[in-house]
């Protein structure tokens, strides 16, 4: 592993672990506290699952960025972001939709919360690994 890789997996973990927390703490607890009887009480809720998650994606997330990477910048990065999130969150926040009695409203926030956290990642992941040069000039 590289150390580009593993500065860019603590980046992308620290950055998963506080704004999963702000997403979820003050951005959708009306819409879960709405929902309450869908949920585990906060004391029941297996926390270190919830982490070790968190780290799985973070070097999934990493390492996949790392083998594509072609050093074209930001955008890159947001755009990875983006194909993540239409891979990933659009079906979980939707199939959970499906699946579980859930308001379509959370379903669309979690789609866009989702998506909006994901290119985050990757515009993180875009600056640590930087720009590379030509190596013509």
């Amino acid at each position: 592993m590289t150390k580009k890789v593993l500065i860019g997996f603590v980046v992308v973990f620290v950055l998963t672990f506080a704004l999963d927390y702000v997403v979820n703490n003050f951005i959708l607890m009306p819409d879960y506290q709405a929902t309450a009887q869908l949920w585990r009480a906060p004391e029941e809720m297996k926390i270190s699952l919830i982490v070790i998650c968190q780290l799985f994606f973070a070097f999934f997330f990493t390492l996949i960025f790392s083998k594509g990477y072609e050093g074209k910048g930001p955008v890159e990065g947001v755009r990875y972001g983006l194909y993540v999130a239409l891979m990933v969150v659009v079906p979980a926040a939707y199939m959970s939709y499906a699946t579980m009695p859930l308001p379509y409203s959370l379903s669309l926030k979690w789609f866009l919360t989702g998506t909006v956290q994901s290119m985050i990642y990757g515009l993180a992941l875009a600056l640590v690994f930087g720009k590379k040069s030509d190596p013509q000039k």
